[in-house]
């Protein structure tokens, strides 16, 4: 039988008299809010960022797919608080955890933010509040690392207090999915946790996928992320080996998508971008080093990946030498610094070391960007103060390559190629292009 704080707090999630605290405003936490807003729940959002918070309480947005319109209704409504102050955070019934989970220098998992933020919530933390992690992580970590430490404020967590893990599955830039509108997994350190966690959820989301502990759930995120990277690595191998051959990776898979059943489709790139696919395996095989075994899929996955920043910029300089030009000295503008198509998120994306790779063979380097006016600070990265070009055909023919790294649909690609020199093309941009293709070098 549930115990009388479960009852209570699942009371609130039915009538929706509790209150949803989200950690972290950034592109999980954001949504999230969204979310919880339209299913009638009022929301606080916490983040040490300032400037985000001031922002937010303007009804301001500062992330693309969640517009100002969004922010402006949820604060019209009176369903929506933002605040860096963490002594706040024993006032929502339920605190969702969605901060970064980097990798550490020589990558292997850095928790310092789920660590941090466990910190603060101990120090406030009240019966019959629920704690939900979201961020990606490996499996074991809300079992073993938040909950002793959520317990340092004197409390049992399972009956004092609730703890289950829920990972996010956010798509940036797809209109097809809100967080809202995909399935949650939800898994727990006890039936309590557990049905607390499910029905809240329930009430925001299109679904909830039950699974019989925490460490299911995490270990099933961190799949999700290791599908896509073993077989985006399985492409770019082979991107190699058919440059070789003079077979176009392109459409090859294209014809092999053809076949109705038993494939699906993955294409090559520059290198993996974004905030899962290039750390989250790693959590796993840094865990599986723990427990003595060799993840060999995934590291080998992880080396192919990371080899083709420095593959773009090999093939790039042997394009350039057909036009008897060195790296050094070229003018070289960099298309796309966001980690995927027609987003503003620049996390992890491999256009920064292919622009820290540049600069260090010397070329003279810009990059057009609709999305990042503003060339980000990288933990990773040390690269220049630079502002986006506009991409005039006086400003094109200026430059000895331009580098398509990221697919926007806002570039013009016949303008591109009608007016560049060389155009080396790594996203299959340039497909619908039909004059001046001796131009064009896909890489």
């Amino acid at each position: 039988m549930s115990s009388d704080s479960c009852q209570s707090l699942l009371r609130a999630i039915a009538d929706r008299t509790c209150t949803v605290g989200v950690i972290g405003l950034g592109y999980v936490g954001l949504p999230l809010i969204d979310a919880f807003t339209q299913a009638g729940f009022k929301c606080v959002g916490f983040d040490v960022d300032p400037s985000k918070v001031k922002s937010l309480l303007g009804g301001k947005s500062y992330i693309k797919h969640i517009d100002d319109s969004k922010i402006a209704a949820w604060i019209e409504k009176k369903l929506f608080d933002a605040t860096d102050d963490m002594g706040r955070l024993s006032e929502p019934d339920v605190l969702l955890i969605c901060v970064p989970t980097p990798l550490d220098e020589a990558r292997d998992p850095d928790l310092k933010y789920v660590v941090g933020t466990c910190q603060a919530i101990a120090k406030t933390l009240r019966a019959g509040q629920l704690v939900v992690l979201e961020s990606t992580t490996y499996p074991t970590t809300t079992r073993d690392v938040m909950v002793p430490i959520l317990e340092q404020a004197g409390l049992s967590a399972g009956s004092d207090f609730f703890v289950a893990y829920s990972p996010e599955r956010e798509d940036p830039g797809n209109p097809d999915f809100s967080a809202a509108g995909i399935p949650k997994v939800v898994g727990a350190i006890n039936e309590d946790s557990q049905a607390c966690a499910a029905a809240l959820y329930e009430s925001a989301v299109a679904g909830v996928v039950p699974v019989s502990n925490c460490e299911v759930a995490e270990a099933a995120k961190v799949l999700e992320n290791i599908y896509r990277a073993v077989n985006i690595a399985l492409v770019n191998e082979l991107k190699v080996l058919f440059d070789e051959m003079g077979i176009d990776v392109w459409e090859v898979v294209n014809a092999a998508k053809t076949k109705p059943f038993g494939f699906q489709a993955f294409y090559p790139g520059p290198g993996l971008g974004g905030h899962c696919i290039p750390i989250d395996p790693f959590y796993l095989s840094w865990l599986a080093r723990k427990q003595g075994c060799n993840a060999r899929f995934i590291e080998l996955a992880g080396e192919v990946n990371r080899s083709m920043p420095a593959y773009v910029v090999s093939r790039t300089s042997e394009f350039l030498n057909e036009f008897r030009k060195p790296v050094n000295g070229s003018k070289i503008c960099l298309l796309g610094v966001a980690y995927k198509k027609d987003v503003d998120d620049p996390r992890e994306s491999p256009s920064f070391e292919l622009m820290e790779l540049l600069l260090e063979q010397g070329a003279e380097l810009t990059y057009s960007d609709p999305h990042v006016p503003h060339l980000p600070s990288m933990r990773h990265y040390d690269l220049p103060e630079m502002h986006s070009q506009t991409l005039t055909p006086e400003f094109l023919a200026s430059q000895d390559a331009v580098l398509i790294a990221t697919d926007h649909t806002a570039f013009d690609y016949e303008q591109i190629v009608r007016h560049s020199a060389l155009v080396v093309d790594t996203r299959n941009a340039t497909a619908a292009v039909k004059s001046h293709r001796e131009r064009i070098r896909k890489c």
